[in-house]
């Protein structure tokens, strides 16, 4: 099974050795130690890439972390796929509301512009 140095994971990831660091304080990781160092398994390298993951689609640490500790090796991944489904769809609906909310706000940008424009009309 392959392992993997902090630098190694970074490099491979494209993110910072503190941001790893960063997820094993957080509990999120749990590397083997060495002395001082870090020795990663591919169970920490697919950990990272789902908080990777979550984070690009707007999840919060603490909604990672959640996903990552439904997975049951035993059982399978039926809840954890479930909860993210859940979570997808939730985040969809903020989404969505988020570009109601801009596209209301442009409006209102619209109308104070043009409100603007007659108003220096008016004055010339």
């Amino acid at each position: 099974m392959p392992t993997y140095s902090i630098s190694e994971l970074a490099r491979e990831l494209d993110i910072t050795t503190r941001a790893i660091r960063f997820y094993e304080e957080q509990s999120m990781l749990s590397p083997e130690r060495r002395g001082q160092e870090r020795i990663y398994s591919a169970k920490d390298k697919v950990t990272l890439k789902l908080i990777l993951r979550g984070k690009r689609i707007g999840f919060s640490l603490a909604e990672c972390k959640e996903l990552i500790e439904l997975y049951d090796p035993v059982q399978g991944n039926r809840k954890q796929l479930e909860s993210f489904m859940q979570k997808i769809s939730e985040r969809r609906n903020q989404l969505q509301q988020q570009l109601l909310d801009i596209q209301q706000m442009q409006l209102e940008l619209d109308t104070a512009e043009e409100r603007c424009l007659n108003a220096l009309a008016e004055i010339e």
